[in-house]
């Protein structure tokens, strides 16, 4: 017999009498049944989808590996992050920014109003329960979600849930990826991956290489000048970068209420003439700029538009 204190949880026994979990899996795992979904993962995505069903009156549980909400804000950021968009394309459903926050809030702005959010909405996730698996079972029509649920240093409870519904909110920046380079080994300096990185103050006056031409490698760069470092930039590809406001509006704001009237073609060469009237010919610095135009190239490649 399987028990939980959720009250959106009951045991499988009294649902499904003719469920039998595999042989090995009878005694080590609890079965707990879903009367919902299954949210797995509590950053900005997984609060939001469960905010929205509460309101709706639908029940669902959220299992957070981490100890806290929006692990990867809380804990994988650099000290100076702030949002590149506006707050009010980046709030989450049915509660705003509050008004005294900043147009772009700072990255522990966004933690507190998270934070808030699921204060509001009485969002109470399973803390410490890593997936390790989830699997649909086509007989019955439901998932089977098993967990490893953390109980101090060197206890642990594994269990496994069964729904109807599964939410995947893990983001997709949830792992970090370190590619190989050849000699590495051989390097005496410092690798880290932007994850971990926090400040530029103990790169000062140091020669520090940035892999990498997006939002955080712009931003780490800019974070690594104001330390008196030196950073220099490798960029795979030719890459677009655009000023983050446009006489004082925001390039993606212009973007999107220019798309409601014009083609994609003839928007993206109004921003590229306006960056280029802001930020002058950027090719003299080594970034030259693909032959799609910002927006075209997000839409067919899914690549991200670094803004400074």
């Amino acid at each position: 017999m399987c028990t939980n204190q959720n009250t959106n949880c009951v045991s499988i026994s009294s649902m499904l009498p003719n469920f039998t979990p595999k042989e090995d899996d009878m005694f080590s795992r609890r079965c707990i049944w879903v009367n919902g979904p299954v949210i797995v993962g509590a950053g900005p995505s997984g609060l939001a989808v469960a905010a929205s069903l509460k309101r709706q009156e639908v029940p669902y549980i959220i299992l957070e590996r981490a100890n806290c909400i929006a692990s990867l804000w809380q804990n994988r950021t650099y000290d100076r992050l702030k949002l590149h968009l506006p707050k009010q394309f980046c709030q989450l459903p049915n509660l705003p920014f509050p008004d005294d926050f900043p147009e772009y809030p700072t990255k522990y702005q966004f933690i507190q109003y998270l934070e808030s959010y699921a204060t509001h909405f009485d969002i109470q996730p399973k803390f410490n329960e890593t997936v390790q698996s989830a699997k649909y079972d086509k007989r019955f029509g439901l998932w089977r979600v098993k967990t490893v649920s953390r109980k101090g240093l060197l206890s642990s409870c594994e269990f496994e849930y069964i729904c109807r519904w599964l939410v995947v909110a893990t983001g997709e920046n949830a792992e970090k990826v370190v590619p190989e380079f050849e000699g590495l080994e051989d390097f005496c300096g410092d690798v880290l991956h932007a994850s971990d990185y926090k400040s530029g103050e103990m790169y000062r006056g140091k020669r520090v290489l940035v892999v990498g031409c997006g939002n955080s490698g712009m931003e780490v760069s800019l974070d690594l000048c104001n330390h008196d470092a030196s950073p220099s930039m490798v960029v795979r590809s030719s890459v677009h970068v655009l000023p983050r406001e446009i006489l004082g509006k925001s390039t993606f704001e212009i973007g999107v209420t220019m798309m409601k009237w014009m083609p994609v073609w003839l928007v993206d060469k109004t921003l590229l003439l306006l960056t280029r009237l802001s930020l002058g010919n950027t090719d003299k610095y080594g970034l030259k700029r693909p032959e799609l135009g910002p927006l075209d190239l997000k839409n067919t490649a899914d690549i991200k538009v670094p803004f400074i």
